[in-house]
């Protein structure tokens, strides 16, 4: 579990409108599709965003670089700019669950608030850009890549009409901090106002939680990290990462050569435009983190551009034919992940 955290170069905004805050939020769930990240909670501000994310395979330097570089170009082509958006590399620290994950999940919901963009009367459900909104409505109204359940069993309200508006009562309390009747735990050790503190550990520390959480995670790391415990840590670069996703992408690959019953030599055979080379490199693409480079190598499509050019010709196809759509439904069951 992670709080991640990034802001604008030299500060400056990341959203200039409606339509770059949609195209986050859409990149964001591409990227939850790509890697299996598990959004609990996350904020878009102007110039910063949050999340509070589960990585249930460590990938989460490969997810983010993904998410943040295709967001950068997103928006520089719709605005026609060049350039960073990001101020480099995004920010994470480790999140023990329990009490530490309420706690980051009501700081996170509660920034608006804090930063004078909405005001408590106005309600907190109003503001469209963060999970708010998502955890006060309906399940089947919610992004299929936003994990509620864990956060509802946090704050001990169920997920129901009456449970939802218990929790925007629980974030009036914590607004209201000095006069608490439902949010009234001690989340972290210190005294003063319980956001301040929050806040005080996400900037200076590694992880966020107890003493004995911190030990675990000690025993846990490589020698090279333990010896920068302490210290602002910058994730993680290991080849076993890069290694855990390729294998991801070679069982997508095993499984589309076991539906088209075929081999790798007489796929890479076929023309460079054939459709089973296409879908199954747009499902690579789709499921992983894997560069157009790798894709292209391994299917022996042609050049970097053509490839490219297939995916989104494909993309496009599967968008208006039911039954190529139906093809990689039942594709992506003959696929082992585990």
């Amino acid at each position: 579990m992670y709080h991640v955290m990034a802001r604008g170069d030299r500060r400056e905004a990341i959203v200039r409108d409606d339509g770059d805050r949609f195209t986050f939020l859409r990149t964001l769930g591409e990227a939850c599709r790509r890697t299996g990240f598990r959004v609990h909670a996350y904020v878009l501000m102007t110039n910063h965003y949050h999340l509070l994310l589960e990585t249930p395979q460590p990938n989460l330097a490969l997810g983010m670089g993904w998410l943040q570089n295709a967001y950068t170009r997103r928006i520089n082509t719709r605005h026609r700019l060049w350039g960073h958006v990001f101020g480099g590399r995004y920010k994470s620290i480790l999140v023990e669950p329990g009490n530490c994950f309420r706690a980051l999940m009501e700081y996170i919901h509660l920034n608006p608030v804090r930063a004078g963009m909405i005001k408590e009367a106005d309600g907190f459900e109003r503001y469209r850009w963060s999970s708010v909104g998502n955890y006060v409505s309906a399940a089947r109204a919610r992004p299929e890549w936003l994990e509620t359940k864990l956060g509802f069993s946090v704050i001990r309200c169920e997920d129901s009409p009456r449970g939802r508006r218990e929790y925007l009562e629980v974030l009036a309390d914590r607004v209201d901090w000095k006069n608490p009747t439902k949010a009234g735990e001690v989340y972290q050790e210190g005294q003063g106002k319980p956001d301040l503190a929050v806040h005080s550990a996400l900037r200076r520390g590694w992880f966020f939680g107890s003493q004995r959480f911190r030990e675990r995670l000690l025993k846990l790391a490589s020698g090279k990290f333990r010896e920068r415990a302490g210290k602002k840590s910058d994730g993680y670069h290991g080849e076993d990462v890069r290694d855990h996703n390729e294998r991801t992408a070679r069982k997508v690959l095993q499984g589309g050569l076991k539906y088209f019953r075929t081999t790798i030599a007489e796929l890479r055979e076929a023309p460079k435009s054939d459709l089973k080379k296409s879908l199954l490199a747009e499902l690579i693409q789709a499921e992983t983190t894997m560069k157009l480079d790798w894709i292209r190598r391994e299917l022996e499509m042609g050049s970097r551009s053509w490839c490219c050019n297939q995916i989104h010709r494909t993309r496009a196809l599967l968008g208006e034919n039911r039954g190529l759509r139906e093809t990689k439904e039942e594709l992506k069951k003959t696929i082992k992940y585990d």
